[in-house]
């Protein structure tokens, strides 16, 4: 049985990766920030498949740390997804952004996926053939960086950074690592009046997951395709 990390999976785009890869065999391992939030989606998710949680807080290092610590009585890892993120910049132009609210985001939506990775290498060198999943978004694309959404939008172009160095650096030990982006989905996130649905959003990471090449790398995706950084 090949497991499942997804951090952010309590809810939205995460909660439907989880439920769609459970329901195909893989042991789900749910990242939440809140053990009360996490179990009630694991009880959600039981019916179908293995999950477990482990508590994180990947804007924390600290938590990392623990979290990385305690999946030692699971072991191998066979597809990190680093999902959780956080979308905060209502109101807010890149001419007012503060530097505190940069740093705040990127706490979360890239500092997190990168220390993620590095802190659960080892039990990814154990799986014949491990996989990286970045959430990223149309919003970290160069044409789609908007000064009206300018933390999330920065956090998530450096995050495609990120993922083009993992890549480069993860090769030898043959792991891929892969952006995507979900689209505008109906979350509590993207809100009520998004034209994608949880299922709709979740598809290419369950694709990246399972179906997808494992010589793709260094890539960003879309709806299974891939896109321009």
């Amino acid at each position: 049985m090949k497991t499942v990390l997804i951090t952010g999976a309590n809810r939205g785009i995460g909660f439907e990766t989880a439920r769609q890869l459970a329901a195909r065999g893989f042991h789900v391992v749910i990242g939440a920030r809140s053990e009360q939030h996490g179990q009630k989606a694991v009880r959600e998710l039981e019916r179908a498949g293995k999950v477990s949680l482990l508590v994180v807080d990947v804007s924390d290092s600290k938590s990392i740390a623990l979290a990385a610590s305690r999946f030692s009585s699971i072991g191998q890892l066979d597809v990190l997804i680093n999902n959780a993120g956080i979308y905060p910049d209502e109101g807010i132009s890149i001419l007012t952004l503060s530097r505190e609210q940069m740093v705040s985001t990127f706490q979360t939506n890239t500092f997190g996926a990168l220390e993620m990775t590095q802190a659960f290498l080892p039990y990814l060198k154990t799986s014949p053939a491990a996989r990286v999943i970045n959430l990223s978004s149309g919003y970290g694309q160069l044409d789609g960086l908007s000064a009206n959404v300018p933390s999330y939008c920065l956090s998530k172009l450096a995050l495609n950074g990120v993922t083009i160095m993992l890549s480069e650096a993860l090769k030898e030990h043959g792991i891929t690592v892969n952006s995507m982006s979900p689209g505008w989905v109906r979350t509590d996130m993207g809100g009520s009046t998004a034209p994608r649905s949880v299922e709709e959003g979740a598809d290419t990471a369950v694709w990246l997951a399972t179906e997808a090449e494992q010589k793709l790398t260094g890539k960003f995706f879309e709806d299974r395709k891939e896109i321009c950084w």
